[in-house]
């Protein structure tokens, strides 16, 4: 598909405009449906009620762009189809506060959805040796699912610090669709490009509702719905031809949501907590305790997507070496994020949300009792 350079641009600055538009529009909306996120425990940053529906106007901005510019490609037709679901998804968890072993089956019969409408993985490159490496069918159905379900989820765990998933949403979009660009011509990728930087424009014209101090957050519907068309994207039809894209590139720019989603189930598994309970081991959490704002917190965060996304975009062009150094300063970066003067190592114990709230009811029944007794 020919796509120029002035279209892609214009979906960019449309999507964004729509979004911009709409995020208003998700404001008032969620005080009419009751989509307002009321903090109940101290791992939450903000201290008063806000709405949680800012994630309309980041599907709204992205699926219409899709529709306008392309949305008669077979290829994004099932983007736009699972997109649908997994909004769907989001916003009755927004309402309901679904639970989480309940999601997590609904987000995996939308990835085998997926797998049977043709987003698969059907190979990796072969790095030892010549070619690729071709997947049997019931690998290609495990690794497509899990790829999709695990890539979804990684923007949601993020979404913690004002404007923190829309700016690495943005960046990694932005990212992508560059690499999509450089490579378009090649490999059939400037559909991806185009649905890339619709993405990133949604988030952008979004941002300044949600950057520091938010008047809205996107919630389990932006957040998953950002997730998912990363996941889908990455292996859309001629995106796959280009294996390293496809996998390392998304990788590479969600290094970051993806490396605190894995550090989270390891904390979890070492404190035996379920997996899927919340606590305060993230990393904008351990930048909070160590004494920057969110503003700050946010925008060092920002750095180090950026990094992994040039490191991505430095790799697609076969620059391995230079990409290695910038993925190294990232690593810096997170071992400092990690770890403090009295430790080497990162910690591992986590805050537990649940224990400490019966700790502190405790301590407040004890000290009412003392104080009618005085």
């Amino acid at each position: 598909m020919n796509i120029s350079l002035g279209t892609l641009m214009t979906a960019f600055v449309v999507a964004g405009c729509i979004s911009a538009l709409f995020t208003p529009v998700s404001i008032r909306v969620a005080h009419l449906i009751g989509a307002i996120d009321i903090p109940k425990d101290d791992r939450r940053m903000h201290t008063k009620a806000m709405p949680r529906f800012g994630g309309m106007a980041i599907f709204i901005g992205t699926m219409s762009t899709l529709c306008i510019f392309a949305g008669s490609n077979p290829n994004i037709f099932p983007v736009i189809i699972g997109g649908c679901l997994i909004y769907a998804l989001g916003v009755a968890d927004d309402l309901l506060c679904l639970n989480a072993k309940v999601k997590f089956i609904l987000q995996l019969l939308i990835a085998i959805l997926m797998y049977y409408m043709g987003l698969r993985i059907k190979f990796i490159a072969n790095y030892f040796g010549e070619g690729n490496i071709h997947f049997a069918d019931a690998a290609c159905f495990i690794v497509t699912v899990i790829w999709i379900v695990g890539i979804t989820n990684t923007i949601n765990l993020v979404d913690g610090l004002d404007g923190l998933a829309a700016g690495v949403g943005a960046i990694a979009a932005l990212s992508i669709a560059y690499v999509a660009y450089i490579h378009g011509t090649q490999n059939g990728m400037m559909i991806v490009c185009l649905a890339m930087l619709a993405v990133a424009g949604s988030c952008i014209g979004f941002l300044p509702f949600n950057f520091y101090p938010a008047r809205t957050f996107m919630g389990d519907s932006g957040s998953l719905f950002l997730g998912f068309m990363m996941a889908t994207l990455s292996v859309v039809g001629p995106l796959k031809r280009s294996t390293m894209v496809a996998v390392v590139i998304p990788v590479l720019v969600l290094g970051i949501p993806i490396f605190d989603t894995a550090f989270a189930i390891l904390r979890r598994l070492v404190n035996r907590r379920p997996i899927m309970e919340a606590d305060k081991g993230h990393l904008h959490h351990r930048l909070m305790q160590s004494g920057y704002g969110q503003r700050r917190a946010v925008l060092m965060l920002y750095g180090i997507c950026a990094i992994m996304g040039m490191a991505a975009v430095l790799i697609s062009r076969e620059l391995y070496k230079d990409s290695f150094v910038l993925a190294a300063i990232a690593g810096v970066y997170l071992y400092v994020f990690l770890t403090d003067p009295n430790h080497k190592m990162p910690h591992i114990k986590a805050v537990n949300i649940a224990e400490e709230e019966r700790k502190a009811s405790k301590l407040e029944k004890q000290k009412e009792k003392q104080d009618n007794r005085e």
